[in-house]
Parts: C-alpha cells; sequence; structure tokens
C-alpha cells in the first residue's frame, strides 16, 4: 500500500447519516490515531473501508493506490491486503480455528499454504499473542474471555501480513502485560511496513506505538489532524479546546460515554492508573 485517500465520504445505516463529507489521506508507514467523542464516527470509518454492508456510502470516493476502494467486494479488499480486528469479535460456533486460519491464508494466496509452513507460523503465532496453542482445535472465539478474542484478533493479523490493519477498540478488554505484547507486535509490524489506523479511547496504546498522525472525527468528519502530540493533548484535556481554539461545535449524542474514555465529549476525564 502506498496511499488510501478518503475524499468527502458521506454514509447512512438504517437511514441515519453518520460520516458527512469526510476526508482524509493516509500514506505507507503511517500509524494514525483515530480519536472522537463517541458516537462520532470512528468505527463507522473502519467499516466503510472494510465495506461492511449495514453502511450505505452516499457521496464521496475511496482510493486505495489509485483504485477505487469501494467499488469493490470485502473480500477483494482483504486480498489487497486490508484486515480489520474487531471491536466486538463475534463466537463463531461450529467452526475450527485452525480450520478457518487456513482457508483465510490460502484466500490470499495462488497455492495452499503447505501444512509444515502453516503450522510453523500458527505455532508463532500463538506464542506471540501469548495464547495456548490447543486454542486452535476450538472453535473460533466459542467460549473466549473479552481479551483472548482482541489477542485472537492480533494472531490473524499476523498471520495475514496485512498492508493496511484496521483496529477497532483493539486495547479495550486488555490488562497491561497483555496492551504492552499486542504494541510490541503492532510496533514490530509497523517496521515491516505495515499501515496502521488505530481508534481507542485510551492514550497508553497510543503512547506505545508512537502514532505519528491524528485525526478528530467530529460530527462525522475528520474536523482536525495533527501529529502524535495532539492524541497526547486529547488525553489530557479531552476536547473542550476544540470549539475554543478551532470553533469546532460538538453536537451532544444522547449515548452515555465512558467514564474514563477520551472519547466522552467535550470534557476531560481522569483515567485511574489501575485502570489502564
Amino acid at each position: 500500500m502506498e496511499n488510501l485517500i478518503i475524499e468527502n465520504v458521506s454514509c447512512q445505516a438504517e437511514g441515519n447519516e453518520i460520516l458527512t463529507s469526510c476526508s482524509l489521506e493516509v500514506n505507507k508507514g503511517d500509524c494514525v490515531a483515530l480519536l472522537g467523542p463517541n458516537g462520532h464516527g470512528k468505527s463507522t470509518l473502519l467499516n466503510v473501508l472494510m465495506g461492511n454492508p449495514r453502511y450505505e456510502v452516499t457521496s464521496g470516493s475511496i482510493s486505495l493506490d489509485g483504485e477505487d476502494l469501494l467499488s469493490m467486494s470485502v473480500d477483494e479488499r482483504s486480498k489487497k491486503g486490508l484486515f480489520m480486528g474487531f471491536q466486538n469479535p463475534p463466537d463463531v460456533p461450529g467452526v475450527v480455528s485452525m480450520d478457518f486460519f487456513r482457508a483465510m491464508i490460502n484466500a490470499h494466496q495462488d497455492k495452499p499454504v503447505s501444512l509444515i509452513k502453516f503450522y510453523k507460523e500458527t505455532t508463532q503465532a500463538y506464542k506471540r499473542v501469548d495464547l495456548n496453542e490447543e486454542m486452535a482445535s476450538r472453535h473460533l472465539n466459542e467460549g473466549y474471555s473479552g481479551g483472548e478474542k482482541k489477542r485472537n484478533e492480533i494472531l490473524q493479523m499476523l498471520l495475514l501480513k496485512p498492508k493496511l490493519a484496521l483496529l477497532d477498540e483493539i486495547d479495550s478488554g486488555l490488562d497491561v502485560d497483555a496492551l504492552s505484547l499486542i504494541a510490541s507486535i503492532i510496533n514490530t509490524m509497523k517496521e515491516e511496513g505495515t499501515t496502521f489506523i488505530i481508534v481507542s479511547h485510551y492514550d497508553r496504546l497510543y503512547q506505545l506505538v508512537h502514532v505519528n498522525k491524528t485525526a478528530v472525527i467530529v460530527n462525522g468528519k475528520v474536523a482536525l489532524q495533527g501529529d502524535g502530540e495532539l492524541a497526547n493533548r486529547i488525553a489530557k484535556e479531552g476536547y473542550s479546546f476544540l470549539e475554543k481554539e478551532y470553533n469546532i461545535k460538538i453536537a451532544k449524542n444522547e449515548k452515555k460515554a465512558n467514564d474514563v474514555s477520551i472519547g466522552s465529549c467535550a470534557v476531560k476525564q481522569v483515567i485511574k492508573p489501575e485502570q489502564k
């Protein structure tokens, strides 16, 4: 991947407009912190990029290395190198994890992966995410804890080696050690050429992965961009400075914000050390 260009994209779900003339450019090697108050379009943008059929793009364009991303099916986008780590990974009863991983890898290459190579890479991936490799014989995500599901998403990312990884609150439900482990994996994959767009409500992950770009979505559009320091400022001050300094007014959202979330609307929240 060389660049992803999102231009004036609007989209709706169930008749409700969520994104409005949203624009963002991401270049190879970027690690983007995608921030914004709760319910203003962060997860929606990632789902639009991945092709979730729930979201209808009503205007605008998205190009990936000069190709029309919106014209591609979900599997075509995946084969182009996109990967999305889900905020709430679903249970998939009846599908054995190892069978799923092998089918997933084979769908991305011309020849089926050899059993020796598959076993070796899968075993290494389980070790890297600190999961028991015996879980490979279990049904995908069934009976997993929240933290195990998030590690399992990272495991899939390791196996697929995507060009562009979209991570939607991949750190929620993780303890401090697991957060550091996943950050280490992200940093390694950055060095290997993977580009990242990361949604998180906690500044700790952004600090660990050293984001170089911050995009703030407000009222369905990217209202402000900056470097990693912008993410740090939002973690410390909340979003109140947006209106004072940039005349960006934040529409109220009826959903109750997380009390320890930097996604909370226009107020600074204190994140206690034990909650990070």
